[in-house]
């Protein structure tokens, strides 16, 4: 996982909690933060805060080609070692 993977789920975060917000009920509100919620990235917040890399990750526009190219698509950590950086704090 990269940094682009991090600002496309922070979209989608975005999007979902909007989702809830606008649901009919408070019930429906509450499942939908439920669903959505385990989704957050923070071990691979860590590991590019880690590596330097968090606040141009998070500077990103995935709308702009040229934004492809460099260290935050480079870098990338296998999803087992966040999830795992995220339950025990060690390090990815």
């Amino acid at each position: 996982m990269s940094g682009a993977d991090l600002v496309y789920w922070h979209r989608k975060r975005e999007q979902w909690h909007a989702m809830a917000e606008g649901a009919s009920d408070s019930a429906t509100a509450d499942y939908l933060h439920d669903i959505f919620e385990p989704t957050a990235f923070d071990g691979l917040e860590k590991a590019l805060e880690a590596v330097g890399l968090l606040d141009e990750a998070l500077a990103l526009d995935l709308r702009r080609p040229q934004e492809y190219f460099g260290r935050v698509w480079a870098t990338a950590f296998r999803a087992q070692e966040l999830a795992q950086h995220q339950t025990d704090g060690t390090a990815a």
